[in-house]
């Protein structure tokens, strides 16, 4: 089997590709990637004979195309703002694929992996992706589910790539459409910084609030478990509070609409010239703590017993006590090792469907993705608490 890694050279995606050498039966993992000089770094750094690279350039769609055919698996760890374009490369080039977004791009492509039986997973790191398939855990459990309640805080910089400032910055355009809760079986759209809500992160994160974010989960939970009468889906999400502090700022001022202004006779967006000195500076490249952190709440009934199940996930710490999480490995590791494992799985067969799938449908046991996870340092928790009064939502 092979495998295209594509964007390899990211901070993520080399993590990702680190963890196919670690533990696929790839026989050929090529990174792919624009920037030679760094693709080139990763291959010399993982040392290892099935690795090469690449160099891949994803506006020229024929090139691209003919350099993936070939692959049983693309693994696209290339930003929001490209991944039309390299999903419509993966679907020409016949292989399978899977990307980190998830923000609907790829539905364009459904067709095209169903003629070729292939299976496009959109959406697949750290949430979404592993936050779809702690909700199902619970929800599997359960004869109906009242609401969910998707919770995580990412802690990394603001800006420590240029995909991470975009992700940023798109996730709270005040204009987003797709920014929404699902509620008595409507999807309803609502502002940035919406219904704060205090979420309880397993340590060393704690306590802070939260607000509705802009993640595929939303819409794939919804369908998934239509038939379990859901009434309430919600996701919410937190940087680091000097990260959050700013975007609050951001936002109040309008700097976020990105308006044209002109400076020494040149036109350019307002935000687009904070995201490039925050990605150039040292406030916008460093943090005081990383890490991931999932808080997944479901509530629900079970023989006629109201329930409630709360599922955490922890991992290594980045204080230099376990070797290959220091600093900011904390972060893309936790992002990185679940897209890695999705892909390993889809390339043996793992996954049955076809076309563009949401995680739920991709992996219907989640049980055997987080004893995959357990093997690499990263665990999920389970609390599962009897309500004795009518579950609020």
């Amino acid at each position: 089997m092979k495998v295209f890694c594509l964007g390899g050279a990211g901070k993520i995606a080399r993590e990702a590709v680190l963890d196919l050498v670690k533990f696929s039966n790839f026989e050929k993992i090529t990174v792919a990637d624009y920037n030679e000089e760094e693709g080139r770094k990763v291959v010399e750094c993982l040392n290892d004979s099935r690795v090469n690279f690449v160099k891949v350039n994803v506006h020229d769609h024929h090139d691209t195309v003919e350099k993936m055919k070939g692959y049983d698996i693309v693994m696209d760890g290339t930003t929001i703002t490209l991944n039309r374009k390299t999903t419509a490369c993966i679907a020409e080039a016949g292989c399978h694929g899977i990307n980190l977004n998830g923000f609907g791009e790829e539905d364009a492509y459904h067709e095209t992996f169903k003629k070729n039986r292939k299976t496009c997973l959109p959406g697949f790191g750290m949430t979404p992706g592993l936050t779809q398939l702690m909700a199902m855990h619970a929800a599997n459990q359960l004869d109906s589910v009242k609401s969910v309640r998707v919770s995580h805080g990412s802690y990394r910089p603001i800006a420590f790539s240029k995909s991470i400032t975009e992700t940023t910055t798109y996730e709270y355009d005040p204009d987003l459409p797709g920014r929404i809760v699902f509620e008595n079986g409507k999807f309803v759209q609502v502002p940035p910084f919406a219904r704060p809500r205090e979420i309880e992160l397993p340590e060393p994160y704690g306590k802070g609030v939260q607000y509705i974010i802009p993640h595929a989960e939303t819409k794939t939970l919804a369908k998934a478990l239509q038939h379990k009468g859901v009434r309430l889906i919600e996701v919410r999400g937190t940087w680091p509070e000097q990260n959050m502090r700013l975007v609050r700022a951001l936002y109040e001022y309008g700097i976020l609409r990105n308006e044209k202004i002109t400076i020494n006779g040149s036109e350019v967006g307002i935000m687009d010239c904070i995201s490039q000195y925050l990605y150039e500076s040292k406030e916008g490249s460093e943090t005081e703590l990383y890490g991931y952190a999932l808080h997944i709440e479901v509530i629900g009934e079970k023989n006629g017993q109201k329930m409630k199940h709360v599922l955490t996930h922890t991992h290594p710490r980045s204080d230099g006590s376990v070797e290959g999480w220091e600093g900011l490995r904390a972060y893309t590791r936790n992002v990185a090792i679940p897209f890695a494992i999705a892909t390993d799985m889809i390339a043996n067969h793992k996954v049955e469907k076809t076309g563009i799938v949401i995680p739920e449908e991709a992996f219907i046991e989640p049980e055997s993705f987080f004893k995959e996870l357990k093997k690499r340092g990263i665990l999920v928790h389970e609390k599962i608490d009897m309500l004795q009064e009518p579950a609020a939502v």
